[in-house]
């Protein structure tokens, strides 16, 4: 016998309606604000390449975290950007130096009220614009760097921040860092592990903000992960979440949905996604030319990143979260 599917009623429409039964939402407090602060500026700074976003002196950063912070943005990222450079990234680990300042001010600030990220990487310290140090090669050498991330994560855990987010796709960077962190008393530090790090042509607005250039026209094939593969990616998730990560994530976000839904279906850890600077400048320079509806566009996306799984997403958007989910 075969049986009756009955075709459901088309119903009256209404946004009530739809936000009753909708299977995916944006809150604010998924979001996390990657914000840029450089050393020695006096004022904000817009970006050419980034429309809306600034490189911040520090007092203007936290009063910018503070109105994105009341609009319900409750997690940052921060970036800090050295007003000098040398080879071995030096300020990334020195003394007072503008990451572990920024921290402390934005704990000062917020207290346990608000979650304090920094992104832990040498290229913003580099003279060469790697990610690391080099060798006699002109190569980046994985376990010499190694060492001074782990300087690295011990002056940002001194300023008090909540999680270190490696983005430098060194080899068990992550369990290096968690050893540090625990043989110095702070194991309550977690990390955000860049886990899937595709060498992305959606970068380039990023370097401008952190002011990073890659000597002689280089790239960073040779360390972060060709797009074409799958399996490579998903064999980082693993070894990060052994070396002991706290949540693992994504990068870029709106091209690797895919990627996105396969550790979400693999991994019992909060899955993050970045929506990188390129996914960010390509909506705003559409929105501004009048293709598109910039900020139904950004709310879309976002919701996009949402439904292939991700627990949290670090976007320019949360700037104008307001905006985008009023509309």
């Amino acid at each position: 016998m075969n049986q009756i599917v009955r075709r459901p009623r088309r119903l009256r429409s209404s946004s009530v309606i739809r936000d009753l039964v909708a299977e995916v939402s944006v809150s604010p407090s998924e979001l996390i604000l990657p914000i840029f602060i450089r050393e020695g500026l006096e004022s904000a700074v817009p970006l050419s390449t980034l429309p809306g976003i600034f490189q911040y002196d520090l007092e203007s950063a936290v009063k910018e975290a503070r109105r994105v912070y009341d609009n319900g943005v409750k997690s940052f990222m921060i970036f800090g950007v050295p007003s000098e450079k040398d080879s071995l990234g030096s300020q990334g680990y020195a003394d007072d130096n503008i990451t572990s300042r920024s921290i402390a001010a934005f704990k000062d600030e917020f207290g346990d009220d608000a979650l304090v990220m920094a992104d832990l990487c040498l290229d913003e310290f580099t003279d060469h614009g790697h990610c690391g140090v080099l060798d006699e090669r002109g190569c980046v050498a994985n376990d010499s760097t190694l060492e001074l991330y782990g300087e690295m994560a011990l002056s940002q855990a001194k300023a008090g921040v909540d999680f270190v987010g490696p983005s430098g796709m060194m080899d068990g960077q992550v369990g290096h860092i968690r050893s540090v962190l625990d043989m110095n008393g702070f194991s309550e530090v977690g990390i955000l592990a860049y886990s899937i790090k595709y060498a992305s042509g959606l970068y380039g607005p990023f370097r401008e903000a952190v002011n990073v250039s890659i000597a002689n026209g280089g790239d960073r094939k040779g360390y972060q992960q060709d797009f074409r593969n799958v399996s490579e990616a998903m064999t980082e998730v693993s070894l990060d979440i052994a070396e002991g990560a706290d949540i693992v994530m994504v990068k870029p976000a709106g091209m690797y949905l895919d990627i996105i839904r396969s550790v979400r279906d693999s991994v019992n850890l909060p899955v993050a996604a970045y929506q990188v600077s390129g996914e960010y400048s390509m909506i705003k320079a559409a929105g501004q030319a009048g293709y598109v509806d910039e900020m139904a566009i950004a709310y879309e996306s976002l919701i996009a990143i949402k439904r292939a799984g991700a627990s949290s997403i670090l976007t320019y958007f949360a700037h104008t979260i307001d905006e985008i989910l009023s509309r």
